[in-house]
């Protein structure tokens, strides 16, 4: 479905605005999240931009979620879930550049929208299995050792929180999945935003909790590696395509 840039910009707009009114965003991170969203168009269209926005309403549902309980165990964010410019860039900034490389390279346009759908899948997946998981969670385990640790530290995982992530990493495929077909791109996203997810525990584990990463740097890098590996996994399959031809 093809929109005329204006309704595109004036949705933005009004979503910018709104975000700012209900706290969701500061001002620069609004800017950030409107202009990203317009790139994010320009490769992606209205599925793209359906992902955004799923995103940032899922993300901030589970952020507030249960929020009283959160502050009383320490577990709540420090700004309440109002994201910065660097926050906004973290979770969508990869989602932003292959969507430009989308559509500055439109004969590769398939390949940036499967790495899009990653990234998203990964941020989203990365967004509930913490914040669903500090909630619900039973059980809690550092993921490099397996062994029982604190819910709410660095690289701690819990069953229940995986299994949310997991369900948030469906809805970017599924969307994926209407937008651009049902087909083996879509098991591509899944697994690679279950991998982006994974690499963000891991990161938080070693080098978050040892000081030496901020959680801004752990957030760009899971997108990144859940868009590299949704190229990986293109390139080998259609590699091995060609050579059956």
């Amino acid at each position: 479905m093809h929109l005329p840039y204006w309704i595109v910009i004036c949705t933005l707009l009004v979503g910018m605005v709104l975000s700012v009114k209900a706290g969701k965003l500061n001002v620069t991170g609004a800017l950030t999240g409107g202009v990203l969203g317009f790139v994010i168009f320009l490769g992606a269209g209205l599925s793209g931009l359906v992902m955004l926005g799923t995103f940032f309403v899922v993300g901030s549902l589970a952020t507030s979620w249960r929020l009283t309980d959160k502050i009383a165990a320490g577990l709540a964010e420090s700004n309440k879930g109002r994201r910065t410019a660097s926050q906004v860039m973290a979770n969508a900034g990869v989602a932003g550049i292959v969507s430009l490389l989308a559509w500055l390279y439109p004969a590769h346009a398939d390949l940036f929208q499967v790495m899009l759908a990653a990234s998203f899948a990964s941020a989203t997946a990365d967004t509930c299995a913490s914040e669903l998981g500090n909630v619900y969670g039973r059980y809690f385990y550092n993921v490099l050792t397996w062994r029982s640790d604190t819910k709410g530290l660095d690289g701690v995982i819990s069953l229940e929180g995986t299994v949310l992530g997991f369900l948030g990493s469906c809805l970017i495929g599924g969307i994926y999945a209407i937008g651009f077909g049902w087909g083996l791109p879509v098991v591509w996203v899944l697994l690679a935003g279950k991998i982006g997810n994974l690499v963000d525990s891991v990161l938080g584990a070693s080098l978050e909790r040892g000081g030496y990463m901020k959680n801004d740097a752990v957030n760009f890098l899971n997108t990144l590696i859940a868009a590299l590996v949704a190229l990986l996994l293109y390139r080998i399959y259609y590699q091995d395509q060609a050579a059956l031809h």
